[in-house]
């Protein structure tokens, strides 16, 4: 792809290459958050799966599934050691995947940034240039795949949890607009640096695609609920340019579209999550095939789930349920372009390390020596399997 210029026919751009952008429908992810948890312990859940430790056969493991598209992060903190940098994260992933034939999304900045960096200040989004650059180069050096990037993963997300919520570094409470505003500078500011490495790169934009709803008790909180419920699109907007032009957006640096979908994404406005689990379903749960038309009518991007899964027992239902939403989605035109599995492999919890999801298609075990074994999940490997077969 050629680098989009200003007068670009943007529609034409997005959609000429919409349907198999991907090289599988069905995608793997492998959890890369590396940011300081409220406990100010530094994650790094690569190393804490062993997923670091077991790139060849954590991949080979994906062969029997016909997953080909995989979605990783590259550590920031520890591949930036300015002036210079370590590629040797970066590197092992690269040849791991090269030798599986498998095609990579790369996440540049999944939560985490180097201990030096205040993330309000301009030489944060100087670095992350410098970095996004290097970074490019390194994987156009090493691979003639076009490659895929998401430059900062989950802007929304990330600008509440650290600049809201207060659960992720630097712990804000009142600073969420700037922190997203921040975010979406180092976003635009990213994809330039790499588009002049190369400008065949394809950029993803992540973000949970969440609905707030009032009450039953309180319908007047309707019109805060559907304020709060378009918060899923402002940062987007803003890449776009549609909001904020000051901060340079424009059309061309929306690609396509990254959606993240689990079962807390729908909520009252004052915190209770709507039980997707329950029968009969509550009445104000939206179907994942309407969001994704929601959203489909509005930007015009191609799109596709980047992160979906559940735990436990809830796992079969849940994939089962997603599945059929994205199928009709597409019936109603959406060109969504895959599922993404994530984790493939399940994680701790990002808080409390000794408490593990049970979230991936395979469980994690320890051994006697150490080494967390994988361990498939039977019924949730089936039903994968027969949804595959079925579409």
């Amino acid at each position: 792809m050629a680098l989009p210029s200003k007068n670009t026919c943007v529609d034409q751009l997005t959609m000429e290459s919409t349907l198999n952008l991907f090289d599988s429908f069905w995608q793997a992810g492998f959890e890369s958050a590396c940011h300081i948890n409220r406990n100010g312990q530094r994650l790094d859940m690569a190393a804490m799966t062993q997923h670091d430790q077991n790139l060849q056969s954590d991949y080979s493991r994906l062969r029997p599934f016909g997953i080909r598209t995989i979605r990783e992060g590259i550590p920031w903190h520890i591949v930036d050691v300015c002036p210079g940098f370590d590629f040797s994260p970066l590197a092992s992933r690269v040849k791991a995947a090269q030798e599986a034939g498998l095609q990579v999304i790369w996440s540049l900045f999944h939560f985490g940034w180097p201990d030096d960096l205040d993330l309000l200040s301009s030489r944060f989004i100087d670095r992350f240039v410098r970095y996004s650059k290097a970074v490019a180069r390194f994987i156009r050096e090493t691979s003639d795949r076009v490659p895929f990037y998401v430059p900062v993963n989950e802007i929304s997300f990330l600008s509440w949890a650290a600049g809201e919520k207060g659960c992720i570094y630097p712990f804000g409470h009142d600073c969420a607009s700037a922190i997203k505003r921040q975010l979406v500078r180092a976003a635009i500011a990213s994809i330039n640096a790499i588009w002049e490495e190369d400008p065949r790169a394809r950029i993803i934009h992540t973000d949970p695609l969440i609905q707030i709803v009032a009450p039953f008790s309180q319908p007047d909180l309707a019109q805060e609920a559907a304020r709060q419920s378009q918060s899923r699109t402002e940062a987007w907007d803003m890449i776009a340019g549609y909001q904020c032009p000051e901060l340079g957006g424009h059309p061309s640096y929306l690609d396509i579209l990254g959606v993240n979908f689990y079962h807390g994404n729908q909520w009252e406005v004052g915190g209770d999550r709507l039980r997707w689990e329950d029968l009969p379903r509550d009445s104000r749960w939206k179907p994942l095939s309407g969001l994704l038309e929601d959203l489909f009518k509005h930007y015009k991007r191609p799109l596709f789930v980047a992160e979906t899964s559940h735990f436990g027992s809830g796992r079969v239902p849940w994939i089962r349920e997603v599945t059929l939403e994205v199928l009709q989605a597409r019936r109603l035109g959406v060109p969504v372009e895959g599922i993404c599995i994530y984790p493939i492999v399940d994680r701790p919890d990002w808080e409390d390390l000794q408490h593990w999801h049970n979230s991936g298609l395979w469980n994690l075990r320890a051994n006697g020596s150490g080494r967390l074994e994988r361990v498939l999940q039977e019924d949730y490997a089936a039903e994968i399997l027969r949804l595959q077969d079925s579409m």
